[in-house]
């Protein structure tokens, strides 16, 4: 898959679930991992996890919806680690629930914490990446972009939508400076979702019935390493593409 040995990495969200999983799994090619999220004691167990794999990590509290502490936050990433090569835009605090239901301060904090907050993150490490020959950028998208029924799931979309025609801007722009930039759109087994499957065992039955591949993904072993291929060097000549993680379930045409 190309060695990603010494490279740094900043992945938001880390303290728990897909992003947790991209974290272990860049640290396990060798890749230093800047643990960036909200919750410390969250961010400390990951880092525990990080260094236990034998890379170095160090946690940075911020809240991606605090648009202009993001710039703040990768300047001392790249003073701590030297550089970044690869930004996971992971974290997203968003709404869901029908239009009408739905506030305007609800579907404003989707995009701020969703495409606005990649967007700071990703100016941010531009000019660490082109430094360094290069970089990979990788966008959390999902599936609901293109559920045939979005019904409550609208203002996710719609963030989410916007972050992937981000993605594919950066990748075109930014590609004569050495640096890709591409979305992924995972299912995996979060502790939001495992909740949610414990307490709703029939809906949770139907939803997995829905996946050909009849399971829901593993943040680390099915995320995190497909991430770890996607920023490789055998995958150099990929870029502006959204790979749809979720066992067949979506059809992105």
């Amino acid at each position: 898959m190309g060695s990603l040995q010494g490279q740094v990495a900043i992945v938001t969200g880390a303290g728990q679930g897909v992003g947790q999983g991209i974290a272990l799994a860049l640290a396990a090619e060798g890749v230093d991992v800047a643990v960036l999220g909200r919750t410390r004691a969250k961010l400390e167990t990951t880092c525990g996890l990080v260094r236990a794999r034998g890379s170095k990590a160090e946690l940075f509290e911020v809240d991606v919806a605090d648009l202009d502490a993001i710039p703040d936050v990768v300047d001392q990433v790249v003073a701590t680690f030297g550089g970044v090569d690869i930004l996971v835009n992971n974290a997203y605090s968003g709404a869901y629930g029908p239009l009408l239901e739905l506030s305007d301060d609800a579907f404003r904090r989707g995009f701020v914490s969703g495409p606005f907050a990649a967007f700071a993150f990703m100016k941010a490490c531009h000019p660490s990446m082109q430094a360094r020959g290069g970089g990979n950028i990788v966008n959390l998208v999902t599936s609901a972009m293109v559920r045939w029924d979005p019904s409550t799931y609208g203002p996710y979309a719609a963030s989410k939508q916007a972050l992937r025609s981000l993605t594919r801007t950066a990748a075109v722009e930014w590609a004569a400076d050495g640096i890709r930039a591409n979305n992924i759109a995972p299912h995996a087994l979060s502790p939001g979702l495992k909740w949610w499957t414990e307490n709703n065992p029939e809906e949770a039955a139907e939803f997995v019935a829905t996946i050909p591949m009849r399971r829901i993904g593993e943040p680390e072993a099915d995320i995190g390493r497909a991430v770890v291929a996607l920023c490789g060097s055998d995958l150099r000549y990929l870029t502006g593409a959204t790979l749809p993680l979720d066992g067949g379930q979506a059809f992105f045409g």
